[in-house]
């Protein structure tokens, strides 16, 4: 995972792109093509279609380079933007084709989107969260032991563990609200 960029970094890699430096874009692909490659797999879960999607965004960053605005955000993420969009666009598209209904189709996009903003936000955060939460939930240690494998007090796994796990739980959207079915009568 590259670490994230720092604006400056953002601001002249924007202009080398806007100059048509070839080698910018090459820099910004070493940096960024497995972010992009792996969001629209989470999307998609078809290696083909990430691998296309990994272009088409490339593709976009290199004639349009002037849409990034760092007053939005850093270059990262409007990538990671770029992608999550057009692969979801590539899977309404690939599923409309097939006999799914509307209502599936959304519910799949709605699925792979907090998949995809779950994996975003994992390879985005600090490293000792992303550490204290591996220990925890891949590996299955409990706090006491995850904060001697990580050299850390009991206190301060807990607290990475928390915060990792309220950066998680902005990746989902929580339950949807269903309104209740109309029955012609006066509530």
């Amino acid at each position: 995972m590259a670490a994230e960029a720092p604006p400056r970094w953002d601001r002249k890699m924007q202009q080398r792109l806007a100059h048509g430096e070839a080698a910018a874009l090459g820099e910004l692909y070493d940096r960024f093509a497995s972010l992009v490659h792996t969001l629209a797999h989470r999307v998609l879960d078809d290696e083909a279609g990430a691998d296309r999607v990994t272009r088409e965004v490339f593709g976009h960053v290199w004639e349009h380079p002037g849409e990034f605005d760092p007053r939005e955000g850093s270059l990262r993420s409007w990538i990671a933007g770029l992608t999550h969009r057009q692969a979801v666009d590539r899977l309404r598209q690939s599923q409309s084709d097939g006999v799914a209904t509307p209502e599936q189709i959304e519910e799949k996009v709605r699925a792979a989107s907090a998949a995809a903003r779950a994996d975003y936000i994992v390879t985005s955060m600090p490293a000792p969260l992303r550490a204290a939460l591996d220990l925890a939930y891949l590996r299955r240690l409990d706090y006491r032991r995850a904060a001697a494998h990580l050299g850390v007090t009991e206190d301060e796994a807990r607290r990475r563990l928390r915060l990792g796990l309220q950066l998680l739980s902005t990746a989902h959207p929580g339950p949807r609200v269903v309104a209740p079915p109309a029955h012609g009568g006066a509530l």
